[in-house]
């Protein structure tokens, strides 16, 4: 369906280290597997849920793991819930069952000629912005809730019908991490007309909310915001820029934003259930859905 992006070993935001200190401060239930792994912990109808967000799991190492971790009731009898962030067919061996076909996620190298990089629709619109005469903004986000990107995602999300992360959690990234959520705001005189927020973490970097207004989106701001974001990330070291999921069948116009940046894409592992009380109970329920991991 897409060309593979080749594989970008490093962390992703949810499993670095900014994001745990994030987590800590909103009293989240965390603990780890002896490499490091973070495992969010959770409890659903009374039935105790281990959580692997985005991890980077081996075939060879992962069943010692986490018989180490029950064994020191890091897990006890905890269900886990795995979402992998390559490809892990290997996964039904063990007894884990596919619950989630896998995502398409956009990932830009900053270590490239960037303007080069660009699809030519995408450039004309960055060229157009760039005449507009727009004000962009740069600074660490504050902790006010009640600001004006934080306002109008709220609204969207409700209006579009999706979740992200709540205000809380972003809000304690910005607080734990300083200098590491960026937020850039296009201003149109004194109005604000666009915004993006992105969280640094370690080498790589996040594009993690935005939002635009009718008159943002006519000015191309986007196109503005994203352009000076990518150039100074790449300025402070950043190589590395995840730019989230991408679906052509659901938001055909953010993935069509996010590639024109010259972004590649790569396939994550999906989602899995495995508990490892069972065994290999439940391997043939995973060959029965290993189409979905293709």
């Amino acid at each position: 369906m897409f060309d593979a992006c080749p594989e970008m070993p490093l962390t992703p935001l949810q499993q670095s280290d900014a994001y745990r200190k994030a987590l800590a401060l909103t009293q989240t239930r965390t603990s780890t597997l002896e490499d490091g792994t973070l495992i969010l912990r959770r409890k659903l109808a009374g039935v105790s849920l281990a959580m692997l967000p985005r991890a980077q799991l081996s075939p060879e190492t992962l069943p010692d793991l986490i018989r180490t971790a029950r064994k020191r009731q890091h897990l006890g009898k905890d269900i886990l819930i795995l979402n992998p962030d390559t490809p892990s067919k290997w996964l039904g061996k063990l007894g884990a069952v596919p619950i989630m076909t896998p995502q398409y996620i956009a990932e830009l190298s900053l270590t490239e000629n960037l303007r080069a990089g660009l699809n030519q629709k995408w450039r004309n619109r960055l060229v157009f912005a760039e005449r507009q005469g727009l004000r962009i903004t740069r600074q660490n986000m504050t902790q006010k809730p009640d600001q004006w990107l934080l306002q109008n995602n709220q609204e969207q999300q409700r209006e579009r019908g999706y979740s992200g992360w709540s205000d809380a959690l972003t809000l304690a990234y910005a607080k734990a991490n300083t200098g590491d959520a960026k937020l850039f705001t296009a201003f149109d005189g004194k109005t604000p007309v666009a915004a993006m927020l992105f969280l640094k973490h370690g080498r790589s970097a996040t594009y993690h909310i935005s939002y635009t207004t009718p008159e943002g989106r006519a000015l191309s701001a986007h196109n503005l915001l994203m352009w000076q974001a990518m150039i100074w990330l790449g300025s402070k070291g950043v190589t590395h820029l995840d730019l989230g999921g991408v679906s052509t069948e659901h938001a055909a116009g953010l993935a069509r934003f996010k590639l024109g940046t010259g972004a590649k894409l790569r396939r994550l592992g999906g989602t899995w259930i495995w508990w490892p009380t069972l065994g290999r109970c439940l391997r043939p329920l995973s060959f029965l859905d290993q189409k979905l991991m293709r």
